[in-house]
């Protein structure tokens, strides 16, 4: 006869789910796969909001971001601050988490509640290598957040200079 597990207390569940947490801001991809594997939800997140999709991607993390992807993480869960995994990725510059997150399957304009896409965050830090690959898998020029301000203006506003050259370039 096999014992059934005892319940973890909630001061024990609240510490596994820090740990997990950790665990995805770390980058660890072939224990995110294990605990994905035995039933960890892959659309966990924190107080803040911060899912382990995000967590990952905003630490830079591009096989734990493909590992939470193959196992149904939602690109399009954003924080409370409305912020998207991919829009992090743009912001911290990791150009290989947002292959990462386009290939697997991650809406290349998608956007938070502020309406802001990864392409005007990209644009907005002078990120141009990201905004060539964005652009290059489709992203909207022309899109605009919810004060009406698209990519270029985003690089004007922030003063990105090279961005802002290379969108102009483009616009003609």
């Amino acid at each position: 006869m096999t014992a059934q597990p005892t319940p973890m207390t909630e001061e024990e569940s609240a510490e596994f789910a820090r740990q997990v947490l950790e665990v995805a801001r770390q980058g660890d991809a072939p224990m995110l796969q294990r605990l994905l594997e035995n039933g960890l939800p892959a659309n966990l997140s924190d107080h803040k909001g911060d899912s382990l999709l995000m967590l990952a991607c905003y630490h830079g993390h591009a096989a734990a971001a493909r590992v939470l992807l193959a196992h149904g993480a939602d690109p399009l869960q954003a924080n409370d601050r409305g912020q998207l995994p991919m829009a992090g990725a743009a912001f911290k510059g990791y150009l290989e988490v947002i292959e990462a997150l386009v290939e697997g399957g991650a809406p290349v304009d998608g956007s938070g509640a502020d309406g802001r896409t990864a392409l005007m965050m990209a644009a907005m830090f002078n990120r141009s290598e990201i905004v060539s690959y964005l652009l290059e898998h489709g992203a909207d020029l022309r899109a605009r957040d919810a004060q009406g301000i698209d990519a270029l203006g985003a690089a004007r506003a922030m003063g990105a200079g090279q961005t802002q050259a290379q969108l102009q370039t483009l616009l003609g």
